[in-house]
């Protein structure tokens, strides 16, 4: 007896492992088991008397409770059948629950879940939803810097070169609630947007109390084409009794029959090295060709200043760009250039470092003041300063004769996808990340969102032009940037000059803010005006950002410091869209998707409005008819971020049916490729086509 105890001691602990799941499940049985002989015995104690099969059935759970209590554990592996079959109905029901679960978030919840998904989907799409990126290795990192929010900018967050994300700063206590002196989003609006289009929202808008996903996935014309119930293989476990209603979709809008527009994928920051040479062309190829199975219009890619022309002025090396674009060319897929005149590395989101020209920053390192810089003397090297534009420190030439003699050379070399259309639109670099702007809230100077920035004009350049336009007003005093602007990470109500009734609207403020807006125009109106020419008969584009914090402000103070004269009794836009309607340029808008954030909670203490922000740029450009552009600022795979920006590209119920002459995809990607994903991306980009 004590040898077969010893074996059988032996194999329960070989079955340890495989039995920790059910463990505690068996501890509830035998507890249960108990409970139900001392209940058979009370009946007994009661007086009535068990039938002579009811007490052989009692004796046997005696025996099998002494079993249960004997200190080797051994018994466990003779446990009834009975024991084994409810411990998999057990399994069987928490199958169910967890079915019910998957196919709910599947179905009316927008999460790619696959049909035999686990725990780990749904972890993984969660942490997606929260802004993390997943490998299918189960690696898991933020998509921005640690401890970030995507609140920032579009500079502060996905642009086609340089992806600032922002970080989340906890706010003074008295932002907790709007003070008296700020005023609301509508009032804004109202005081600046009177007759202004504003689009009807839709049925899947989210209010501040709705769930934060999207309707049902739904099929190309609008049909369910997912209806599980439950996870196959689960069923068996539960009865029709169990199934519960599950509440109607909202519907979705139909854009079959809507306006074409063209969708573009950014390929990655690295797909030309330093040498100037294409990396991984096979992968690239696969993935084009992949692209191309799905309509998708074409590809648009950085050009950049400091690969080119890095060794010496005039020396221009593009044969990378040209294996690149032969091949775009063979897949009969379309091209879009970006002319970048700044650095890449450094802020968020950036693989590669990609820096100005070796010979400019030689030139930088004696003449420190070719870069903006800020009132603290700290220099900017991302691009170069607009004081220089034509001051011909550069080797005896301008900062613009630079910028011409880059993009003529560039259209003198690829003139053949010119004439075969195979490059439809150059947009230009006219700033920190490509945009039209002042690097007011560089990350690498310590800016964190929601900061307002600082001013960037303390270069002696920049100080030059603002010595002169103060003498021809006569007053040599207000030659000098603002005292009382406060540092990067100030808030408006903090500083002299950006509260309400501060500095920024006396007669000093007025003076240096249109003295600084207008030295930003200037830049664009020269440089545009110099790319028309060099690409001549292409269509030419001005990026600009979403700078949206502090937009319910009087002030809108972080837009003052990058640049846009823009406080609640002005619209800073307007000359912009004049000057690019003035070269017949495009204005390329990365803002396009981000105002379905407007209920998270750091967007609400930075008083922000992004979708005031889209809609008065927008309507900006559109009253004076010149095409918008758009791209996402931030990672977007699902179904309510590509919805908001099918409803931007085209605005429901338009009396003038205006919409995006195009749209570019930020970017070319691993999770971008992954099946359910680029599923969602192929649905979007048939609706971005009219179907």
């Amino acid at each position: 007896m004590a040898t077969e105890m010893q074996k059988l001691i032996g194999a329960a602990e070989e079955d340890d492992e495989e039995e920790m799941d059910v463990k505690e499940e068996d501890d509830e049985d035998e507890e249960n088991g108990q409970k139900h002989i001392a209940a058979q015995m009370m009946v007994g104690v009661d007086g009535v008397m068990p039938s002579p099969s009811s007490s052989s059935q009692f004796q046997h759970q005696q025996q099998l409770q002494e079993q249960v209590s004997t200190p080797t554990g051994g018994a466990r592996r003779s446990r009834p059948l009975e024991e084994k079959e409810r411990t998999k109905l057990r399994e069987r029901h928490r199958r169910a629950i967890t079915a019910r679960i998957l196919a709910g978030l599947r179905r009316h919840g927008n999460y790619n879940l696959r049909v035999r998904a686990d725990i780990n989907d749904v972890i993984a799409a969660l942490a997606r939803e929260a802004g993390w990126v997943v490998l299918p290795d189960g690696t898991t990192f933020p998509s921005r810097s640690q401890g970030s929010r995507p609140a920032g900018g579009t500079s502060a967050g996905m642009t086609s070169s340089s992806s600032q994300m922002v970080s989340q700063q906890t706010p003074p206590p008295s932002l907790q609630g709007v003070s008296s002196g700020y005023r609301t989003s509508v009032e804004y609006n109202a005081c600046r947007m009177k007759g202004v289009f504003m689009p009807t929202p839709l049925p899947y808008d989210l209010s501040s109390n709705a769930h934060s996903r999207s309707p049902g996935m739904v099929g190309d014309g609008g049909e369910q084409t997912e209806n599980l119930p439950l996870i196959a293989g689960s069923m068996e476990a539960v009865n029709d009794k169990q199934i519960i209603g599950l509440p109607p979709k909202l519907p979705e809008r139909d854009f079959a029959g809507t306006p074409y527009v063209p969708v573009y994928v950014m390929l990655p920051l690295g797909v030309i090295n330093m040498k100037c040479e294409l990396v991984d062309p096979d992968g690239l190829l696969k993935q084009l060709r992949v692209l191309k199975s799905i309509n998708v219009d074409g590809v648009m890619v950085d050009c950049w200043w400091g690969i080119v022309e890095a060794h010496a002025p005039r020396e221009y090396n593009w044969n990378g760009y040209r294996r690149l674009f032969q091949m775009v060319r063979e897949l009969k897929l379309r091209l879009q250039v970006v002319i970048s005149f700044h650095e890449c590395g450094g802020n968020v989101g950036d693989d590669v470092c990609i820096p100005l020209p070796h010979w400019v920053a030689e030139i930088g390192r004696s003449n420190a003041d070719i870069y903006f810089a800020d009132r603290e003397g700290r220099r900017n090297p991302e691009c170069l300063s607009l004081g220089i534009d034509k001051e011909r420190v550069l080797r005896g030439r301008t900062a613009v004769e630079v910028y011409f003699d880059y993009m003529r050379s560039f259209r003198v070399e690829f003139e053949e996808f010119f004439e075969d259309g195979i490059i439809t639109m150059i947009e230009v670099g006219l700033g920190p990340c490509g945009e039209l702007r002042y690097p007011s809230y560089p990350v690498k100077h310590g800016w964190r969102y929601p900061g307002i920035g600082e001013f960037q004009c303390y270069d002696q350049y920049m100080l030059k032009s603002l010595r002169k336009a103060a003498e021809m007003r006569a007053h040599s005093f207000w030659a000098r940037g603002p005292d009382n602007a406060g540092s990067y990470n100030s808030r408006p109500h903090e500083t002299g000059f950006f509260c309400d009734g501060g500095d920024y609207d006396g007669y000093y403020g007025r003076f240096f803010l249109n003295w600084y807006s207008q030295l930003l125009v200037d830049h664009g109106d020269r440089v545009l005006s110099l790319a028309k020419l060099a690409f001549e008969g292409t269509c030419i584009a001005a990026k600009l950002p979403g700078i949206y914090w502090w937009y319910k402000t009087a002030s809108h103070a972080s837009e003052l410091t990058a640049g846009f004269y823009n406080p609640c009794n002005r619209d800073g836009y307007t000359a912009i869209a004049a000057m690019l309607k003035k070269h017949g340029a495009a204005l390329n808008f990365a803002c396009a998707e981000l105002h379905f954030l407007e209920q998270h909670e750091d967007l609400r203490e930075a008083l922000a409005d992004p979708q005031g922000l889209v809609w008065q740029v927008l309507n900006a450009a559109w009253d004076v008819c010149i095409p918008v552009a758009s791209e996402n600022a931030l990672l977007c795979h699902d179904r309510l971020g590509y919805n908001k920006i099918l409803d931007n590209a085209k605005p429901v119920n338009d009396p003038d049916g205006r919409h995006f002459s195009s749209f570019t995809y930020l970017r070319l990607c691993p999770l971008l490729m992954e099946r359910q994903n680029f599923m969602e991306f192929e649905r979007f980009v048939k609706r971005m086509h009219g179907k």
